[in-house]
């Protein structure tokens, strides 16, 4: 895999640019790629996550010198998420995830058709931060991050979002509060499995440090209408491909 970091640099980049705008797909897009090569799922999402505790550094610092950050919201989504990340990681040691995916997916369908329909309701959200149930949102991210190689983003940004919270706060926060959820992941597995294929860990993080400016002034700058149709539409497509793959 040495002669081929140059792919995982740009794998890294182009995972990055997406993740840092519309907050998802990261994890998902590595992992699915890994998996894809042999990898199994334990060993892929340990690599994913050893990968994102520097990309999500990066792309948080980003977006919080961007003013996409709200400060409340990151300490409501990023306590509960490493509990959640640590019981997600040690349970994947022992039990397979395939098995929770679908059911994911099916949630995640039916927010993706709801952020469409706010958006083309032009409901973008003005709340920075929602009152309600931020915890257990928190919890089950990063729980469900941990057991399938990523999905932070898809479920608790696409849920922040469908709640009403503005896009640009609901990325941003996200994308800090994950930061502490990867190394909390990475950091359980290191203690289980341990963490190998660095070559492929060393292109992730270089493509998405790379790309983490560039992906929060995106996020800044667009309008929340085309960033909301964005994120409703590539949640819909990875459900959509999850629950084809199960079938």
């Amino acid at each position: 895999m040495t002669n081929d970091i140059m792919l995982f640099i740009v794998i890294g980049f182009a995972a990055q640019m997406v993740d840092g705008a519309i907050g998802m797909a990261y994890g998902v897009t590595a992992s699915a790629m890994l998996m894809s090569m042999g990898v199994p799922p334990a060993t892929a999402s340990a690599s994913v996550h050893a990968a994102e505790v520097f990309t999500t550094a990066a792309s948080g610092t980003a977006h919080w010198r961007m003013g996409n950050v709200d400060r409340k919201l990151v300490a409501r989504l990023a306590v509960p998420g490493i509990l959640g990340g640590a019981v997600g990681a040690y349970i994947l040691v022992i039990v397979p995830g395939d098995r929770i995916r679908p059911i994911v997916s099916m949630y995640l369908l039916v927010m993706g058709v709801v952020i469409l329909w706010r958006a083309l309701q032009a409901g973008c959200g003005s709340e920075k931060t929602p009152a309600k149930h931020i915890g257990p949102l928190g919890l089950l991210g990063g729980f469900l991050d941990a057991i399938g190689g990523g999905g932070w983003g898809a479920l608790v940004t696409s849920t922040l979002i469908g709640r009403g919270v503005q896009p640009r706060f609901a990325i941003g926060s996200a994308n800090v509060a994950e930061f502490f959820v990867a190394a909390t992941i990475t950091a359980t597995f290191v203690a289980t499995v341990g963490v190998s294929l660095w070559p492929v860990i060393t292109g992730l993080v270089i493509g998405g440090v790379v790309a983490a400016p560039f992906a929060a002034y995106t996020t800044k700058h667009l309008p929340d209408q085309p960033v909301m149709i964005l994120v409703g539409v590539v949640v819909i497509l990875l459900s959509l491909r999850t629950l084809l793959t199960a079938l």
